[in-house]
């Protein structure tokens, strides 16, 4: 559509805010200084991992438990998309202001070993990869509410943003114009991209907090795409979160003080047990903000395709019609938050020639020779590949870890965990 939207504008005017931490102010406006994972309430904690469940300050606790059992737990009351499509227009929901985020971690390579034909999830090709599926199947779904067709767009989890930023689709800080140049806008991305880690969705709602308190709290929807869960160290202790869990679970806590749904549609392999986890069990939130849905289980169904795709539309969206409801009960559509001012990166901007190789259908490594102009055929790149650096598969390996685990120094200085195998790192070593 031509011209920009108000919320774009908005957005633009805002742009300029130094990214910073949540202020203490906004914790303590509604939170016990002492809120943590320490309570003893075996009925709130998360079963499968142990997670200990917040304690709620006792001049909100009343409220809180009225509105939890009100709105905690959403009926998956509607069996098709026009029963879904009239209840958000009977919620009052007559536009759509969507956030996408899409992660780029680098398990997106071995993820679509069973469920994409062991290629990369981000493999660009003639047809749609599961990415582009999820995004076009919303996308045709919401069309009719979104009045603007401004829908803005982040990256997070590749080798510039990590687990600490996000990077906006468009160098400008614009917001993309519709599903399609969403879609073409990715596929200019993906070649240009260094997938890392590790994986954590605080950056992202964060962003998204953002988003709606300078377009002064109207109602979003933040559709998260991803193709696995949220960093867990195999050393985290029972009953402990990871950091990168700990920010994510207060992230979407602190979100259901804003008019904002979560939904995380999983795509790739998996596993998916501790994201139903989150699902179920995240504690202490003014209303049930967060949704999950197994996009690889809906689409292996055998069922036709337009059957699978109504399906999946079903399930990441059939929670949106209560959850705007919640949010118009609690008063929170127009109410001013302290969210966390985060400023959006730019995209990578890597030379593609030497990155869109990985995106391309996988050869066994044991048959991929590399060459070099002027010289003998190299060794084989089982080889080869040991030596470059995991993370941004271009740098030779010049940085270990304690954990006796190797990358190059440009990526190995801003990690805070062994990409390998999630050990905290504590000591750098510098390889010559």
């Amino acid at each position: 559509m031509g011209g920009q939207s108000s919320k774009e504008d908005s957005w633009r005017r805002s742009s300029s805010l130094q990214s910073s931490s949540f202020a203490s102010s906004y914790w303590s406006s509604y939170l016990d200084p002492q809120w943590g994972y320490d309570c003893d309430d075996p009925q709130s904690a998360f079963s499968s991992y142990g997670y200990e469940a917040y304690a709620i300050d006792s001049t909100v606790r009343d409220d809180s438990i009225k509105l939890q059992r009100r709105y905690s737990r959403i009926a998956d009351n509607y069996n098709d998309i026009d029963e879904v499509t009239e209840a958000l227009a009977h919620a009052g929901l007559e536009s759509s202001n969507l956030i996408v985020g899409v992660d780029f971690t680098k398990s997106n390579e071995w993820t679509g070993k069973n469920s994409f034909n062991r290629r990369s999830l981000h493999h660009i090709g003639n047809g749609l990869n599961p990415y582009e599926q999820a995004i076009s199947i919303i996308g045709k779904t919401l069309a009719a509410f979104d009045e603007d067709n401004m829908i803005p767009c982040f990256g997070f989890g590749d080798a510039t943003t990590h687990d600490q930023d996000v990077f906006n689709f468009y160098p400008d800080d614009r917001f993309c114009n519709g599903f399609e140049d969403l879609l073409s806008r990715y596929r200019e991305i993906v070649p240009h991209l260094r997938l890392a880690g590790p994986t954590s969705f605080a950056p992202i709602i964060e962003m998204a907090m953002t988003i709606v308190e300078q377009s002064r709290c109207q109602y979003h929807v933040l559709v998260i795409i991803a193709d696995g869960q949220v960093t867990r160290s195999a050393d985290t202790g029972h009953g402990k979160l990871s950091p990168q869990e700990q920010k994510t679970v207060d992230a979407i806590v602190a979100a259901s003080k804003f008019p904002l749904s979560i939904i995380v549609v999983g795509v790739g392999d998996g596993p998916w047990d501790m994201m139903k986890e989150f699902d179920d069990n995240i504690p202490s939130r003014a209303f049930d903000n967060f949704q999950f849905v197994n996009f690889t289980e809906i689409m292996s169904k055998n069922i036709p395709l337009s059957r699978k795709e109504a399906a999946f539309a079903l399930a990441a969206l059939m929670e949106i019609p209560s959850q705007y409801k919640a949010a118009i009960e609690l008063n929170l559509l127009g109410q001013q938050e302290n969210a966390p001012q985060r400023v959006s990166l730019p995209p990578p901007t890597y030379s593609s020639a030497s990155h869109a190789t990985r995106f391309q259908p996988s050869i066994p490594t044991q048959h991929r020779i590399i060459h070099s102009v002027g010289t003998t055929p190299s060794a084989p790149s089982s080889t080869y590949d040991d030596q470059l650096c995991p993370i941004c598969l271009c740098n030779t390996k010049d940085m270990a870890f304690g954990c006796g685990h190797q990358t190059c120094c440009e990526c190995g200085q801003e990690l805070q965990s062994c990409p390998i195998c999630r050990s905290p790192i504590n000591t750098r070593i510098k390889l010559y």
